[in-house]
């Protein structure tokens, strides 16, 4: 190639990256604006489970007598826990349910995959989205749980590594959206809400999210059986860092395995993703 076709070149492609960014940030703009604008009636209906669990379960059974924490107040244990499951709760939903109806017979992903991005950025920005969606959900959890209580059963919380947090919740959310995406594409449309509903149930019930991961030690089998689960390393990186005195996970354990499992599961999720759209 000459010097002159190199020099012409060189502006297509900066131009074409260019169009892909700003398709890339318009669509974000847009899932963004729609959520804002509906963020009122959506944290409600967010925040309705965990404040029924909260009130049950860190409430009524700790002034009845019958609570579950021993030792340790039931709210600190539930606090990570019920972080996590709502985050994953709402990345996955926020994908899979838009997705689903992009995918059907209306073939709407067409109207995004006009847009000058290549497939796999679109399942990319998707992904981003719905771990958004997430990360904004979760934050609902925290005033729950941290005011609905018996006197003197308030979560003890203590936020030793800023950073580090924001990394775990950063991972969790991307790593719950890219399951999403990834459930999107596999579940067929008509089964997906049994199907889908049937996985969450038994993900949550397997995933420390009533209890840390270090109290199944004298369960071996079942403490093994629960290293499987997602949601598990997502309720032991938060529970490390939110309330370290519960027990948990360590550190190095569950950041390989959100990073490693974001990863994987990313590359599968965008594979089939692109497949999808493209047939």
């Amino acid at each position: 190639m000459t010097a002159a076709a190199r020099t012409a070149t060189f502006p297509r492609q900066q131009s074409s990256r260019q169009a892909a960014w700003h398709a890339y940030r318009a669509l974000t703009a847009r899932d963004l604006h729609v959520l804002g604008r509906n963020l009122p009636a959506v944290l409600a209906q967010v925040g309705l489970q965990p404040l029924l669990f909260t009130f049950a379960f860190a409430y009524v059974m700790p002034s009845i007598g019958t609570g579950l924490g021993g030792a340790t107040s039931f709210s600190t244990i539930l606090l990570p826990g019920l972080l996590a499951s709502t985050l994953t709760l709402q990345s996955i939903m926020s994908v899979t349910g838009p997705l689903a109806a992009e995918l059907g017979p209306g073939r709407e992903i067409t109207d995004r995959a006009l847009a000058p991005l290549p497939v796999r950025v679109l399942g990319l920005q998707k992904i981003t989205s719905s771990a958004i969606f997430g990360l904004i959900s979760s934050l609902v959890v925290v005033p729950i749980v941290w005011l609905v209580h018996p006197p003197g059963a308030a979560p003890e919380a203590h936020v030793g590594n800023w950073p580090l947090l924001l990394v775990t919740l950063v991972l969790s959310a991307l790593l719950a959206s890219t399951l999403g995406l990834l459930l999107g594409t596999a579940i067929d449309a008509s089964a997906f809400g049994a199907l889908l509903g049937l996985l969450l149930a038994a993900a949550t019930m397997l995933g420390c999210v009533y209890y840390p991961w270090t109290a199944l030690h004298s369960i071996g089998w079942v403490q093994v059986l629960t290293l499987a689960n997602p949601l598990v390393y997502m309720s032991e990186g938060l529970r490390a860092n939110l309330t370290p005195t519960s027990g948990h996970m360590p550190t190095w354990a569950y950041l390989t395995a959100l990073t490693l499992g974001t990863a994987a599961l990313g590359h599968v999720a965008l594979r089939r993703f692109t497949r999808r759209v493209r047939t």
